[in-house]
């Protein structure tokens, strides 16, 4: 499929969906509330509130829901975090004309170089890989299973780094299922040590998305 054949008008009326993930289309006064939202961080309803303002002056633009994204992932606000990147999914899938059946993506496969340098792309992996490591964290495997196995199948190469966060939910569910031997034959800590480390690789690489994460891996 060639790079531009999934962009509509009527689904990124910011001159193009590749290009509203990279902040184009933005209006300067948009611009200017997610950067004051950044500096006042800290204040958690100011901050809030200008992502407000600028939502309701760009609705549904992709580095709005960048920002909100960001904001919330590091605040540590894991559920918020989760529900935007749902919503980042929904607006790529729209406007990548993905199939879906229930939450699972059943279109063609992406081609390897869409996945490395198609911008729209790889918002849509990024969320996808986003919300499947918020799910990690939120201990919800199951829905995180789902978001991996989705990524494993649109990403076979592990371009975007999957790999380490199915790592992630392989050490948990193995716990889960064995957490009673464990402790009785006295190896918890040393697990959780490995997870512990398992952990902070997986959160490295599952930032929240930014501009250089769309170009090529």
């Amino acid at each position: 499929m060639p790079a531009s054949s999934h962009r509509t008008s009527e689904d990124d009326p910011w001159g193009g969906f590749d290009t509203a993930v990279l902040g184009g289309g933005l209006c300067p006064e948009a611009h200017d509330l997610i950067a004051r939202a950044g500096a006042c961080r800290q204040d958690v309803a100011q901050a809030s509130a200008l992502l407000d303002e600028a939502e309701a002056l760009a609705p549904g633009h992709p580095a709005v829901l960048i920002a909100r994204y960001r904001f919330h992932f590091y605040g540590h606000r894991l559920h918020e975090a989760r529900e935007v990147a749902g919503q980042a999914l929904k607006l790529a899938r729209r406007a990548l004309h993905r199939e879906v059946m229930g939450q699972v993506d059943v279109s063609p496969l992406l081609s390897d170089e869409q996945v490395r340098f198609d911008a729209a792309v790889r918002f849509y992996l990024f969320s996808l890989k986003g919300h499947a490591y918020l799910c990690l964290r939120l201990g919800d495997l199951g829905e995180g299973r789902l978001a991996l196995d989705e990524l494993r199948r649109l990403d076979p190469h592990d371009r975007l780094g999957g790999s380490v966060l199915a790592e992630v939910l392989r050490r948990a569910e193995a716990r889960a299922a064995s957490c009673d031997e464990d402790a009785e034959d006295g190896f918890g800590d040393a697990a959780s040590a490995g997870d512990a480390a398992s952990e902070q690789s997986a959160q490295r690489h599952s930032q929240a998305p930014h501009h250089r994460g769309w170009r090529a891996a």
